[in-house]
């Protein structure tokens, strides 16, 4: 629980900013003062995986060349801020265009062994994404929202500068990929578009033989830790020796060992925990274990990556004479929820920085909300880490196209297998949501199949409101402002996946136009937030209802129904009160 004098005191201090004159052109929107506060040496400088961490990186952040398609010329003329998609503000070039080339330089680091595999990873690029390095094409990339990696060792010099350029092609909405609320005609409740790279791109030694992802799975109810390591290519990489390379992995509470495990290249590693003191995470008590696993031949690592895993169970649970619940880790558990869209007014889909992303979590927590819905947007990784650490829920949506086409929906087949892959180690996220109100909702019982198979410890919303199709864990309604819960069914937990969209009207300081309901003031946006939760109360014991989404945490561009203004320079109501408010609920629909 956070102090409200000290919350709105960091609110102050990190997001009190002069308000600029505004346009009502959704990009031309005031900066954050964590925007104001960048400097292009050292943007987005963590480590951008933190689900794999090498000691050893190069982050290519920073100022690129760039030019628009229309620009035929080999010199480019403009430069832009990686990793801020071309329509923001931080870019420094705050236009729309379809189609644009990135070019940069960059040296390898002279401590890098020569003997190294040098892997180039890109956090996202929207939407397609060709690389050259040298003057080779080395690939290309369709997906707006998965990371992805080449293996440029045999293009890069060590002795001289390498030349690194990336051409883009996004339709938007166009197009027949997900793209979820973007827009090249902003309005309503369609943003600005984030064409190009808008995520970490960096650079990242590692040996010939290397541990290329880690899969764990931690049992509560057994103690077992089963870490399931993938390594590069052997076969192509191929050693006389390969029988003596052996993985060992470790645990670690703080810095305290609690156990270790061994086993050959081929196959998993299980740990044991001693089950009665395992310590199992919850928005309460998020308590994370620590894992190393390295990779050794002859007895010696080769390499050594450091990751992280939570003893955390989550499961609907249909008890005799009651309606279906959510149980986490064996305890009933109401999920009270604001959806945040992930929207910047300086960066739109790249947030300033990583502590602007922190405080947007924070907020949210001392608001009193235990689970945030990342609607129509897929996060980057730190994120995600951020809310492991600080204990939120993650209801994470599938970003919605129209899949109209053949090609459409195998786009989205693919879009959505690698968001499941991508982030199904983070155990805040706790449920999938694959269509949200109809929109290109298609084959819902082969998608729900998929990631059963993918990912079978989650729940799945197959569909968020409007038409239902009778899958997945959850039985979901919207209605706005309502709230209003959908009708009985015996097998799913209710859910109602969106409410609220309440207009605070402030036409003296801000440009955002439009919400579901108009309020004039922050003790009548209190008031009828209390009377929601009245509603929602009477559901819990009237009906069962399992848990509930506000709509929304921040206002965005023309939509202002957010509880946080969108330049985050103060709250709309009092912290404390709708913490108490939403407490109350939490509490009784979690017994």
């Amino acid at each position: 629980m956070f102090n409200q004098g000290a919350l709105l005191f960091l609110l102050f201090c990190a997001c009190s900013v002069a308000v600029f004159a505004q346009t009502g052109v959704p990009n031309v929107a005031p900066m954050t003062s964590w925007g104001m506060e960048i400097s292009p040496d050292n943007v987005h400088a963590e480590y951008p995986r933190p689900t794999l961490v090498r000691p050893d990186w190069l982050n290519l952040n920073g100022y690129w060349d760039w030019k628009d398609s229309d620009d035929r010329q080999d010199n480019f003329s403009r430069r832009i801020l990686v990793p801020f998609p071309i329509e923001s503000t931080l870019s420094r070039v705050a236009q729309h265009h379809e189609r644009c080339v990135y070019r940069r330089t960059f040296e390898i680091p002279g401590d890098w062994d020569e003997h190294s595999r040098i892997l180039l990873h890109f956090g996202a690029v929207d939407w397609e994404a060709t690389v050259f390095v040298n003057g080779n094409q080395i690939g290309t990339h369709r997906g707006g929202f998965a990371p992805f990696s080449f293996d440029i060792t045999a293009l890069i010099c060590y002795d001289e500068p390498n030349e690194l350029v990336v051409h883009v092609f996004d339709p938007t909405q166009n197009g027949q990929q997900p793209v979820g609320k973007q827009s090249t005609s902003p309005a309503g409740i369609w943003y600005t578009a984030s064409t190009g790279i808008w995520q970490t791109v960096w650079l990242e030694p590692v040996p010939q033989h290397y541990i290329e992802s880690l899969e764990i799975h931690a049992d509560l109810d057994t103690g077992k830790v089963l870490i399931l390591p993938t390594f590069n290519a052997f076969d192509e990489y191929h050693d006389e020796t390969d029988q003596y390379y052996t993985v060992i992995a470790e645990a670690f509470d703080g810095a305290e060992s609690v156990t270790k495990a061994y086993g050959g290249r081929d196959g998993p590693l299980l740990m044991r925990f001693d089950q009665a003191g395992v310590k199992a995470w919850s928005p309460a008590t998020p308590q994370l274990y620590q894992v190393r696993v390295q990779l050794l031949h002859n007895g010696t690592p080769v390499d050594t990556v450091k990751s992280y895993f939570a003893f955390r169970k989550i499961e609907i649970r249909r008890e005799a004479g009651k309606q279906p619940a959510i149980y986490l880790n064996d305890k009933r558990l109401f999920v009270m929820g604001v959806i945040d869209q992930g929207y910047w007014p300086d960066g739109i889909y790249t947030a300033p920085s990583d502590n602007a992303r922190i405080m947007d979590i924070r907020v949210a927590k001392s608001l009193g909300f235990n689970a945030i819905r990342k609607h129509q947007k897929i996060e980057p990784e730190r994120w995600y880490f951020w809310c492991d650490q600080w204990g939120m829920l993650v209801w994470q949506d599938m970003p919605s196209g129209e899949n109209r086409s053949q090609s459409a929906q195998s786009q989205f087949q693919s879009e959505l297998q690698r968001m499941i892959l991508s982030r199904k180690m983070h155990p805040s996220i706790i449920a999938w949501t694959i269509f949200n109100e109809g929109a290109g909702q298609h084959q819902v019982a082969d998608y729900v199949e998929l990631i059963r198979s993918l990912d079978p410890v989650r729940l799945i919303n197959a569909t968020s409101g409007w038409t239902d199709t009778g899958l997945g864990d959850f039985s979901v309604s919207h209605k706005f402002p309502g709230p209003e819960q959908g009708a009985d069914d015996t097998n799913r937990a209710a859910i109602i996946g969106a409410f609220g969209g309440v207009k605070l009207t402030e036409p003296s300081e801000h440009f955002w136009t439009w919400g579901h309901r108009d309020v004039s003031d922050s003790d009548s946006l209190v008031y009828l937030y209390d009377q929601m939760h009245q509603e929602l109360r009477n559901l819990i014991q009237t009906r069962g209802l399992a848990g509930a989404f506000f709509h929304q945490l921040t206002d965005i561009e023309s939509e202002c129904n957010g509880l946080i203004f969108y330049d985050r320079r103060s709250l709309k109501v009092p912290a404390e009160t709708i913490e108490q408010i939403n407490q109350e609920t939490i509490k009784l629909g979690s017994h």
